[in-house]
C-alpha cells in the first residue's frame, strides 16, 4: 500500500485546487493507498524564516507534525496555483519552515555539495493557472515548475517529479473544470 500526504497549498481549501485535491485523494484510496491531506490554510504558523539559517527558529507543532507527515511518505503531492509564475506565499513559507537543513537536506563541510535526505520517493504536483499551459512553458520557461521540481523536490532527493498543469482557469467551461477533475482523479489513481 502507498503512503501518499496530499499537500493543498491554496489559501483557500474550497478553491479549484481544493477540489482537485479530494479528487486526487479519493481516487488514490479507492485504488488501495494510504492518504493523509494536510491543507496549509487550516494550519497556523509564521511563514516567514526570520533569520534564514543563521539561528534555529522553533517549530509551531503543526509544522513539526508535517514533517512527520513528510517522512511518512513515499509519494508527496503538492496542490497549488501558480501566481506571479510561481508558488503562492502560503505554500513557499510552508517549504521555507519545514524544509530545513537536517531535515531535507545537509550541507557538507568544506564542500559545495550537499546531502539529500528526503531520497526514496516520488511526487507529483497538479497546478492552476491562468496563463496558457503552452506559454507557460515555452515563452516563460516554467519557473514555478522549475523551482518545485528542481529547487525544491529533487534538490532534497525526491524524483521522479511528475507536473499536471491545468489553465486556463479564469475563462474555463464547467466541461472543461469536469475534465480538470478527472484528470486528478485519474493520476491518484495511477499513483496508487
Amino acid at each position: 500500500m502507498k503512503k501518499i500526504l496530499v499537500i493543498l497549498g491554496h489559501p483557500r481549501k474550497d478553491s479549484l485546487c481544493g477540489v482537485l485535491a479530494a479528487g486526487y485523494a479519493e481516487a488514490a484510496r479507492v485504488a488501495g493507498a494510504e492518504v493523509r491531506e494536510l491543507a496549509l490554510a487550516v494550519l497556523s504558523f509564521d511563514i516567514v524564516l526570520h533569520a534564514g539559517y543563521t539561528a534555529e527558529q522553533p517549530l509551531e507543532p503543526c509544522l513539526a507534525a508535517a514533517q512527520q507527515d513528510i517522512l511518512w511518505a513515499e509519494h508527496p503531492v503538492f496542490v497549488y496555483p501558480t501566481w506571479w509564475g510561481g508558488l503562492p506565499a502560503l505554500l513557499k513559507g510552508f517549504i521555507d519552515r519545514v524544509f530545513l537543513p537536517g531535515f531535507a537536506f545537509k550541507y557538507r563541510k568544506d564542500s559545495p555539495w550537499w546531502d539529500r535526505l528526503l531520497g526514496g520517493c516520488s511526487a507529483r504536483l497538479l497546478v492552476t493557472m491562468d496563463t496558457p499551459p503552452w506559454y507557460y512553458r515555452w515563452v516563460y520557461r516554467m519557473p514555478g515548475h522549475q523551482q518545485m521540481r528542481r529547487t525544491v523536490l529533487e534538490y532534497c532527493g525526491i524524483k521522479p517529479v511528475r507536473i499536471s498543469s491545468f489553465g486556463i482557469v479564469k475563462s474555463s467551461t464547467a466541461l472543461r473544470l469536469g475534465k480538470w477533475l478527472e484528470a486528478a482523479r485519474r493520476a491518484g489513481r495511477e499513483d496508487a
